[in-house]
């Protein structure tokens, strides 16, 4: 991304008090000083909020995903002869058990990696956060193709050695090419140019969880990085907006107000009509009477796997949602990418409402789950803590060890 004129800028002034620090963590730039990129004092009850909506967003993802991996690529019709009329209402077996993620919730996590790694190596004085994810999906890429850890890379750091992530969970194809060699995709030369799937949507709800950043920034950081394996503007739109939304809902915005900013950012784009004209279905569907499996499938009128089309459909459940298993069971139930709107859907349930949201059922069986955990209070940490742990003044080698700058 361009870094040469972006420098930290504080919360939007609508903001609510309490959702976010006084003053931002590190915006994107190369030429920003150490102290100017220092976090300021966060509050006890803005940092048990924040590390609340982090969590939240993780897990509601992984949640979604897991509920939504079981009727993938089945029809609405066959989703109901297979779990009766009122569809799949609780978890199901996939993958040999209740519970499991996707390469959805994989790649999530290691965008997450890659953030947390990119502040770390702010204070080498390299500060591309593009770069450092590109590396981080790298590491993914390996998990797809080895048995297990490979202690010889020495980059690995602490989450490429769960071994439980070493596992093909039905990889997109896009994501798989973009990530088979080192060269970094970008808006001007993108991989894989014609694929409009939401792979990298559902990767970039972590971008979204900068709440120092400005929204044009966040929303410039998830389309460049989108473009590491998509292509096509209505994926990387997509996935814009889709951070974007996960950034307004983290620093306490209502939804609608929300995708209302995101409306705005994306006006300014080229090719973003079918992300907008997506979104604003969504908000429209939200008012026009009781919510049902049909208004879900009307959102999406092609196969329900372009990235555009899921993104309307996981806004809208959200909207629409009573509570997070409302808003999921609505959100997998259709004939679409279950998957992947149950994982939107989760992470915007779960940055609106926080972790004490998500059903504890639901919540007990997720794979990985004290990984995820644990991944998401060291981004809280990072965010909130980062000079204490690797600045001038102080370091933590184990957090070295656990995010390596090399």
């Amino acid at each position: 991304m361009d870094t040469s004129t972006a420098t930290p800028t504080a919360p939007d002034a609508a903001a609510p008090a309490g959702t976010g620090p006084s003053v931002p963590a590190a915006a994107p730039t190369a030429a920003v000083t150490s102290s100017a990129t220092s976090t300021a004092f966060w509050g006890r009850t803005e940092q048990q909020d924040f590390r609340s909506r982090v969590r939240g967003t993780l897990l509601g993802s992984a949640i979604g995903d897991a509920l939504g991996a079981p009727v993938a690529g089945l029809s609405l019709d066959g989703i109901r002869e297979t779990h009766g009329l009122a569809g799949l209402t609780e978890p199901a077996p996939a993958y040999g058990r209740r519970g499991t993620v996707t390469a959805s919730t994989q790649l999530a996590l290691f965008t997450v990696d890659g953030l947390i790694r990119a502040h770390v190596r702010r204070d080498t004085g390299g500060w591309h956060p593009p770069t450092d994810v590109h590396r981080a999906y790298l590491r993914w890429a390996a998990t797809q193709h080895d048995w297990g850890p490979d202690e010889r890379r020495e980059d690995n750091g602490w989450l490429a050695q769960q071994e439980w992530l070493y596992a093909r969970r039905g990889p997109d194809r896009a994501c798989m090419t973009g990530f088979a060699d080192d060269k970094l995709g970008t808006p001007d030369q993108p991989k894989n140019p014609t694929a409009r799937d939401a792979a990298a949507t559902a990767r970039s709800a972590p971008f979204g969880l900068l709440v120092g950043w400005e929204p044009a920034l966040v929303l410039q950081l998830a389309v460049e990085c989108a473009t590491q394996s998509h292509g096509h503007p209505t994926a990387y739109l997509s996935a814009g907006a889709f951070a974007v939304i996960v950034h307004g809902l983290t620093r306490g915005d209502a939804l609608d107000v929300a995708v209302q900013r995101a409306l705005g950012l994306l006006g300014g784009r080229p090719s973003h009509q079918p992300v907008t004209d997506a979104l604003r279905r969504a908000v429209s569907a939200a008012t026009q009477g009781e919510p049902s499996p049909k208004m879900v499938e009307s959102l999406s009128p092609g196969d329900g796997r372009d990235a555009d089309d899921t993104l309307a459909v996981a806004v809208y459940c959200a909207l629409v949602a009573e509570d997070v298993p409302h808003g999921l069971r609505l959100a997998v139930n259709h004939g679409g990418d279950s998957t992947v709107t149950g994982a939107l859907c989760g992470a915007l349930l779960g940055a609106l409402h926080g972790e004490t949201a998500l059903p504890a059922a639901w919540l007990a069986d997720v794979e990985g789950r004290a990984t995820i955990l644990e991944l998401a209070d060291d981004f809280a940490l990072e965010m909130t803590q980062g000079p204490a742990l690797h600045g001038p003044s102080a370091s933590a080698p184990g957090w070295l060890s656990r995010y390596p700058r090399g």
